[in-house]
């Protein structure tokens, strides 16, 4: 690398995956993309790889059975890799509902060298179901729905998460900067 490759490098390069996991409407997405906007405001590269979008365009045909489940994750977690390994910041607001699908693709960024970050947004399933963003909780409670996670499936809180977000009790603005700062603190923002 010449000196003048060297000095044009900042720090929008120093790629990472930071996966955020937490029951339906807990405010993964939203702290996300509160998040993008402040690392992009500041010159990052930065991607969300919500987890709709990823369920509608890459793991179209996935059901939600814990192989479907474990599949999804691990797909998703490839593409985050790929592309904080190559400079980009992802933001990953994607439930993940098992611990050992999280800890695969940990351990695949730690293999290759990459940043990972798993934060925790620790929203009570009561407050989730008030939320009811999507109308899941709601479709679930009238008996249109089964495989609720956090209802009717299991969700396997992180033990020991990078972070832990109590977006009941903050502001999305507040949650995200709780999160700006643990990227500040490791090196990532």
């Amino acid at each position: 690398m010449t000196t003048d490759q060297e000095n044009s490098m900042s720090v929008t390069e120093t790629g990472a995956t930071i996966w955020l996991t937490g029951l339906p409407s807990a405010g993964k997405t939203t702290i996300a993309y509160e998040l993008a906007g402040r690392l992009r405001g500041e010159g990052h590269r930065v991607e969300v790889l919500d987890g709709d979008e990823i369920r509608e365009f890459l793991s179209a045909g996935l059901g939600f059975s814990r192989e479907d489940r474990h599949t999804n994750v691990q797909r998703i977690g490839f593409v985050a890799g790929l592309l904080a390994a190559n400079g980009v910041k992802v933001l990953v607001p994607v439930i993940a509902p098992y611990a050992d699908s999280r800890d695969a693709v940990r351990k695949r960024h730690q293999a290759e060298g990459t940043a990972y970050l798993e934060v925790h947004v620790a929203t009570p399933v009561e407050v989730c179901s008030v939320r009811d963003v999507k109308g899941l909780y709601a479709k679930q409670a009238a008996g249109e729905l089964s495989g609720l996670t956090g209802v009717d499936d299991p969700y396997e809180a992180p033990e020991s998460p990078d972070l832990r977000i109590e977006s009941h009790q903050q502001t999305v603005q507040e949650s995200a900067a709780e999160l700006y700062a643990l990227l500040s603190e490791r090196g990532a923002a």
